[in-house]
C-alpha cells in the first residue's frame, strides 16, 4: 500500500511508527535532552521518539518547537521522519533547514490529512512524499 503526502521537507526514511494519540507541541511536550514525551497526562508520556517515524495527527504550533527539534537533530535523538496531520506546522521544517545549513543530518517532514498509521507499523518515506507500508 502507498499514500502520497505533501512534502514540507524532502528526505527519505524507513522505520517503525510511533503515533502520538493526543495533540502535542515539541516545546514543553518533548524533552530536548532525551527525546522523551514529557507532557503531563499525554498518553505516550515517557515514550522516546528517537529513531521512529513519528506520526503527529494534531501538532500544536509554537515557534520554540523548532528549537527543540533542532536540539534533537544535533544530538542525534530526533525521529527518523515526521508525518503531520491536520495542522501543517511550518515551524518544524525550519529546524530541519537550519540543521542542513549546519551540516547535520536531516529528516523528512510530510503533511497529510488524517494519517491513519498505527504504532508498530513499518513505513518508508520517499523524497517525493510517497509513503509505503512495509510491515503492518
Amino acid at each position: 500500500m502507498s499514500w502520497c503526502g505533501q512534502v514540507l521537507y524532502s528526505g527519505t526514511a524507513k522505520g517503525e511508527v510511533l503515533r502520538l494519540d493526543a495533540p502535542i507541541s515539541f516545546w514543553g511536550g518533548i524533552s530536548p535532552e532525551n527525546a522523551e514525551v514529557i507532557l503531563e497526562k499525554h498518553p505516550q508520556r515517557g515514550v522516546k521518539i528517537t529513531d521512529k517515524i513519528l506520526i503527529v495527527p494534531e501538532p500544536i504550533g509554537s515557534s520554540s518547537s523548532a528549537a527543540i527539534l533542532l536540539e534533537l537533530l544535533y544530538s542525534k535523538n530526533a525521529p527518523k521522519g515526521l508525518i503531520l496531520g491536520t495542522n501543517k506546522d511550518a515551524i518544524l521544517p525550519i529546524s530541519v533547514l537550519v540543521a542542513e545549513q549546519m551540516g547535520w543530518a536531516t529528516i523528512p517532514i510530510i503533511a497529510m490529512e488524517n494519517p491513519s498509521f498505527k504504532s508498530g507499523q513499518e513505513l518508508e518515506i520517499k523524497s517525493d512524499g510517497t509513503i509505503l507500508l512495509c510491515k503492518s
